[in-house]
């Protein structure tokens, strides 16, 4: 990890199109300010690791859902029903 110092109103740059800017410091906080293409997303950290794991969540897929979507493929063989279970008569051992 670099380390750098830097006073309020100074500028890091990261490659050409990225400027972190100091705004504030108070106490134990500071305050950053981000110049980057739109395409460059920023988060913080808290937020990309949720983003992350709702991500890997909505990328499972279950053979649920893998028979669902094969109802709908061109050419699929129709979804077989379930058989209603078998009535036991009354009385007897089955």
């Amino acid at each position: 990890m670099l380390t750098l110092t830097r006073s309020v109103g100074e500028t890091i740059r990261i490659g050409d199109d990225i400027e972190v800017h100091v705004v504030e410091v108070r106490g134990g906080t500071v305050r950053l300010g981000f110049t980057a293409p739109r395409e460059v997303t920023i988060h913080r950290e808290e937020v990309y690791r949720q983003i992350a794991e709702a991500n890997l969540l909505a990328a499972q897929v279950t053979a649920d859902t893998l028979g669902a979507l094969a109802a709908f493929a061109p050419g699929a063989p129709p979804t077989p029903q379930p058989r209603p279970a078998e009535q036991v008569p009354e009385g007897s051992a089955g």
